[in-house]
């Protein structure tokens, strides 16, 4: 990765995003080349062109307000796992 995560909310904060206590922070994706190893919304969508069909029905090429994002994670070698437990949040509309 190009910047570490200090670095990278540094960069959102002077731009004007607002962080608050509880956010969802997300440092990016690290994809592989084929479609089974896209990591975001944006690549697994083909930047809008391709639709996800979800499971209850329907189909999403982007995020939408009161979508629920849920992170989990692990990685494992030699026997060896680490990761990190369930996390989630409700996308909330824009502010007027």
């Amino acid at each position: 990765m190009y910047w570490n995560i200090a670095q990278q909310l540094a960069h959102h904060t002077v731009n004007g995003c607002n962080i608050n206590v509880g956010d969802m922070y997300a440092s990016g994706t690290i994809s592989g080349p084929t479609p089974d190893s896209y990591g975001s919304m944006l690549e697994l969508s083909w930047k809008g062109t391709k639709p996800l069909t979800l499971k209850e029905g329907g189909e999403r090429k982007f995020l939408a307000d009161h979508d629920t994002v849920i992170m989990k994670g692990f990685a494992q070698k030699e026997g060896i796992r680490v990761g990190f437990g369930e996390v989630s949040s409700e996308l909330l509309p824009a502010k007027e």
